[in-house]
């Protein structure tokens, strides 16, 4: 066999895998990785695209991972509301505060290296005024959604390394 068709077998292997789970897709946008951190860290992989990516004890956490040489998490594409104070009680109750825990990793190719997990409050306390001051300038932009990083300082001091 060669290692091309060796590989196309194992594409086909790893979406009847995913079925069988009841996982998603494997292969839409990041849930390879979410699948993959989610059994490495013992949680429950969500069977849905939307919502949270995993749970751990039955409540929803979101994952988020990263293959740079440094770990970071980043927050893109988040719905605009038409006050902060919506936007604020989005980000609370809907986005980013509903999630217990968030969980970031860094991949090198397949293999996780690193994982943290952080409390939503300390997500939403680094986040929300970074958000907030991008929101004020909403207005005039091409694509108005809001996004947000967390460094590898912010991770480090308010997260807990569990790999």
């Amino acid at each position: 066999m060669t290692t091309q068709q060796e590989w196309l077998d194992t594409f086909n292997k790893l979406q009847e895998l995913s079925d069988q789970l009841n996982v998603g897709d494997p292969f839409n946008y990041n849930r390879g990785r979410e699948i993959h951190t989610a059994f490495t860290l013992g949680l429950t992989v969500s069977n849905t695209l939307s919502g949270a990516d995993a749970y751990l004890d039955g409540q929803p956490v979101e994952l988020k991972s990263t293959i740079q040489k440094v770990i970071k998490a980043t927050y893109n594409g988040i719905s605009v509301q038409p006050t902060w104070e919506e936007q604020e009680d989005y980000l609370i109750n809907d986005k980013i505060g509903k999630y217990a825990f968030h969980y970031f990793t860094r991949y090198e190719g397949s293999k996780l290296v690193e994982a943290w997990r952080m409390s939503g409050d300390d997500v939403l306390s680094i986040l929300l005024p970074k958000l907030h001051k991008q929101y004020q300038s909403t207005v005039n932009r091409k694509d108005p959604r809001l996004s947000g990083q967390l460094t590898k300082g912010e991770i480090t001091q308010y997260g807990v390394r569990i790999v």
